[in-house]
């Protein structure tokens, strides 16, 4: 059992005080041979992490968890499991920061024990919260120990996890502040006051404090939070470069490597031999170490798709909506776990009925974008199929950072985008989100699906909730018919498979082609429509994965006079680069011409938004005609 017994005997505080000794001297001839890192931030949280890594279980499953929110630590987190016998000590200190190397500079995962790889200071307590979640619902004895800073309290995204932290019941989480009062600018309190204690009493957290170089008062506090009513909040009062005199208290050192002078001082202060040219010259080598990730196997039943007619008068968000509860009633209890995270908006994203129908895995994570992104992205390392749901602008464009370190951290998150695109309309310019494709391509891991109706939208989610990986999967606010061939069945019915990179040929013709997607499909064939009276016949393409082309699709549509992108999202950023990449590769003769948005749009109904921007129906068709005549 972790943290068995009530206190360390003597010859263990011999051994760790040893340890804290040598570490010391790594964290200090890494950072200085690196010529970068955080000596002083690292030494203060270093006895911390000599406790934990030699008393937590973390080699057996259900094994605890670690996450080290203030990454720039990595020295001291490096140097105590090397010490330990986690990772060679000599290739930690040599190859810190060298370019390719697994030890750098901020903490990433695949270093023993480490689930997270760090990001922005704030957002690994949120990561904590998802790992804890995740216990909670397979009912493991095992915690969560988050890391953190005293400077990163200053964070608004911590409010947010303490908050949920204390809602779900969530007593499995033990955070740790190195609570030194220095950082890169000086005194915290000069630097913006805080009140770290209050504001976790003030969320219903315990906050145990202690000396955090005392390895006995760190030992017992862990010991304590293990049978807490409550998540406990470790305050561990610290010393900046504690033991090497000239460094204590000194701000300086939070980011900055010793120079030769104070290096050989500190050596001498820790009684240590001067090594570095010895590193100096291993690091002209290879490291031999290579991390280990371990990635959780999923088994989800996506079951069998269901098709809508254009009479059911059925949006994408409720088609998606009916899909993820179908998602639930197969695989809940029957040997896959999905979980649905939520903003405040059930009602408008359509998570309500799978909410209703699983209460135990629907999380209300309030108006919290930030918070519950994070947490949604690291449950769903653990295993279990995640869902998060939240309008365009709250879930892409709020969360950006978030949405890139679930990217760095590999995770399967499937984040669900309502109300993107001008056709939220009324709601104006703040929240008409115009900018989500050309976020979401900035994310390598992330693939994005917009489909065009209903029945396209149950195939996808289908396709996602079985896929491996990041996806964005927008839906859309108003109802968009349902697509039909031309003999009036609905195009994508029981014959139609969705496969990530296909596009879609929904209308043929000869004189020109527009390709387009989501809510502007439809419109698209209105437009052709409208100019069949002219006697011209346009090719209609669906790029419901707006990343990607399809090159079977597009060496026929190169066979085209003219082609045209059409979309309500930033004309710079959306499908048209993506296109006129492909057009400019294949050495494309004809005459290409895009088509979306140049301005913030107004305020108004869905249509007269569409006019004012020249993207109705009506203004595209004599836009068009005068092209292509």
């Amino acid at each position: 059992m972790p943290f068995e017994k009530e206190k360390l005997t003597n010859e263990e505080l011999v051994e760790l005080k040893a340890l804290s000794r040598l570490a010391k001297g790594d964290i200090l001839t890494m950072t200085r041979l690196a010529g970068t890192g955080h000596p002083g931030g690292s030494i203060s949280s270093l006895d911390a992490y000599l406790v934990l890594f030699s008393y937590a279980k973390l080699s057996e499953e259900p094994r605890d968890r670690v996450i080290i929110s203030h990454g720039h630590t990595s020295p001291g987190v490096y140097a105590a499991l090397a010490r330990l016998g986690h990772m060679p000590a000599d290739e930690v200190t040599a190859f810190f920061r060298k370019g390719g190397s697994p030890f750098e500079g901020h903490v990433v995962k695949g270093i023993p024990f480490i689930d997270w790889s760090t990001g922005n200071l704030g957002q690994g307590l949120s990561a904590g919260c998802g790992f804890a979640i995740a216990s909670k619902i397979k009912k493991e004895d095992a915690r969560v120990y988050v890391f953190m800073g005293d400077g990163e309290q200053q964070k608004g995204q911590l409010s947010e996890a303490r908050r949920f932290a204390r809602k779900y019941g969530l007593t499995n989480i033990t955070a740790l502040i190195d609570y030194n009062h220095l950082q890169i600018s000086g005194s915290i309190d000069h630097v913006m006051p805080q009140n770290i204690i209050e504001n976790y009493l003030s969320d219903g957290w315990k906050v145990v404090e202690i000396n955090g170089h005392d390895y006995n008062e760190i030992y017992e506090a862990f010991r304590e939070t293990r049978n807490s009513d409550n998540p406990v909040c470790i305050l561990a009062h610290t010393v900046m470069g504690n033991g090497i005199p000239f460094m204590e208290n000194k701000e300086k050192y939070h980011g900055n490597p010793l120079n030769e002078k104070e290096y050989k001082d500190a050596l001498e202060a820790l009684e240590m031999e001067d090594n570095f040219d010895f590193y100096k010259e291993k690091r002209k080598g290879k490291w031999t170490w290579k991390p280990s990730v371990y990635s959780e196997t999923l088994n989800v039943d996506t079951g069998s798709p269901f098709t809508y007619a254009n009479e059911d008068k059925l949006d994408n968000r409720s088609a998606f909506g009916k899909t993820l509860k179908d998602l639930g009633d197969i695989n809940i209890g029957k040997g896959c776990t999905i979980c649905t995270f939520d903003c405040d908006l059930a009602g408008s994203v359509k998570t309500g009925d799978f909410g209703s129908a699983y209460p135990d895995y629907f999380f209300q994570g309030g108006i919290q974008e930030h918070n519950t992104a994070t947490i949604a992205g690291a449950l769903s390392t653990t295993g279990i199929l995640t869902f998060f749901a939240d309008f365009g602008v709250f879930g892409i464009d709020e969360t950006y950072n978030q949405a890139r370190l679930n990217d760095i951290n590999n995770t399967n998150l499937k984040l669900i985008l309502t109300h993107v695109g001008l056709d939220v309309g009324p709601d104006g310019k703040t929240h008409q989100c115009i900018d989500y494709v050309g976020l979401s391509r900035n994310l390598f891991n992330f693939k994005t699906i917009v489909p065009c109706d209903p029945n396209q939208v149950d195939r996808a989610v289908r396709y996602v909730a079985g896929t491996k990986g990041n996806f964005l999967l927008a839906t859309g606010r108003n109802r968009w018919p349902v697509i039909s061939s031309d003999n009036g069945k609905p195009f994508f019915s029981d014959e139609y498979t969705f496969k990530y990179g296909s596009m879609d040929t929904v209308r043929e013709g000869h004189d020109g082609a527009i390709i387009t997607y989501g809510g502007m499909v439809v419109r698209a064939i209105k437009i052709r429509e409208e100019l069949a009276k002219k006697g011209i016949a346009l090719k209609v393409i669906n790029m419901s994965c707006v990343h990607e082309t399809d090159n079977e699709v597009m060496e026929e549509t190169l066979k085209q006079p003219y082609i045209f992108t059409y979309e309500d999202h930033n004309v710079f950023t959306g499908i048209a680069p993506v296109i006129t990449g492909y057009l400019l590769q294949k050495g494309y003769r004809g005459r290409f011409e895009s088509f979306g948005v140049r301005r913030y749009g107004v305020s108004g109904d869905t249509e007269e938004v569409y006019a004012v921007e020249g993207l109705d129906v009506e203004s595209m068709a004599e836009t068009l005609l005068k092209i292509m005549q």
